[in-house]
């Protein structure tokens, strides 16, 4: 049987379901943690830091919404760039419309990106949670 997909409706919406996962699965969570300068030199704010109170294990993830076609598969490459310098392991998770095939395949190509609906089993194995 099928699990429905998960609909977002913006990038917030995006931000506060992966808070609400992250808490559901037992993990801290926090919103736009800023942590030192992106690789051009802007703040760094990470959307949401997830941690497992247990194993202080940690994960940083950024969050991408486009509704419609625009300037976020520009943005993308960039952003699985800028994870590589963060000072702990981070992850992509997109949404949306507006992102192409071609830029979801080059996402999964990184090992970096995922979709909302399959972060849920991605964190149960990332975290060594219960695989219920």
């Amino acid at each position: 049987m099928a699990t429905a997909r998960v609909i977002i409706k913006d990038g917030n919406d995006l931000v506060g379901k992966i808070v609400e996962l992250g808490k559901k699965l037992g993990l801290e969570t926090k919103e736009e943690y800023n942590v030192a300068k992106r690789i051009w030199g802007a703040n760094r704010n990470i959307d949401v830091i997830l941690l497992d109170p247990k194993t202080r294990k940690v994960l940083g993830v950024e969050c991408k919404y486009q509704k419609t076609s625009g300037t976020i598969e520009e943005k993308l490459p960039a952003t699985i760039e800028d994870i590589k310098a963060w000072p702990m392991n981070g992850i992509v998770v997109y949404g949306g419309e507006g992102i192409t095939e071609n830029m979801k395949s080059y996402l999964v190509s990184t090992g970096k990106a995922l979709e909302f609906d399959e972060l849920e089993s991605w964190l149960k194995l990332y975290f060594g949670l219960s695989l219920d």
